[in-house]
């Protein structure tokens, strides 16, 4: 026999099964997995402890070549505020900051402020966007090698663009993952510049 719509839902089942049951059964369920996620957390914790905001820490040395293969040591800027970017000519946020970066290398070069870019893929696109963009900074090749010197200087994330800026004592002072504002940049170097 049916029951006519709108009937209580209780009425459809079958007999013997108590109230009660499906809350306490819904209730023992999230229990279990709260428990489980709760063991989850706490070895997650000590298998991947916090990661620390780094702090000031040494840039170290490293070389790279430029675009026509000529090796360059970064310790050829020693002295100077660098603003190290790590970017892509497939990294929309990374082309759009660029121009920003060429006009900030220009008003500040005789402030001792030098920009180079560390393009994480092959010499061709990255010549090719050089030329056209006509880049007045140093640009070196990266490749494979700079992904790994941007998580050795704390691009944990893997982002694209990363930036760091450097003190004229060659102490990296910020790390940015993400596109770097000409504001944002210059908040940080000027107190620098005396």
């Amino acid at each position: 026999m049916t029951n006519p719509p709108g009937a209580d839902w209780h009425a459809q089942r079958p007999k013997g099964h108590g109230q009660g049951q499906p809350v306490m059964k819904q209730t023992g369920l999230i229990i279990i997995a709260a428990i489980i996620a709760l063991g989850l957390g706490i070895t997650a914790r000590h298998l991947f402890p916090p990661a620390e905001k780094p702090g000031t820490s040494a840039l170290p040395a490293f070389t790279l070549p430029d675009l026509s293969g000529h090796q360059h040591n970064i310790a050829e800027w020693q002295g100077k505020i660098l603003v190290v970017n790590f970017w892509a000519t497939w990294c929309p946020p990374c082309l759009k900051e660029i121009p920003d970066f060429i006009a900030l290398q220009e008003q500040y070069a005789d402030k001792d402020v030098q920009f180079i870019g560390i393009a994480l893929e092959d010499r061709e696109p990255v010549a090719k966007y050089a030329a056209a963009t006509k880049i007045s900074y140093p640009i070196l090749l990266g490749g494979d090698k700079g992904i790994t010197l941007a998580n050795q200087l704390g691009n944990s994330v893997d982002a694209v663009p990363y930036t760091l800026i450097v003190d004229r004592q060659g102490q990296i002072i910020h790390r940015h993952p993400g596109e770097f504002s000409k504001e944002q940049i210059l908040e940080i170097i000027t107190p620098l510049l005396n």
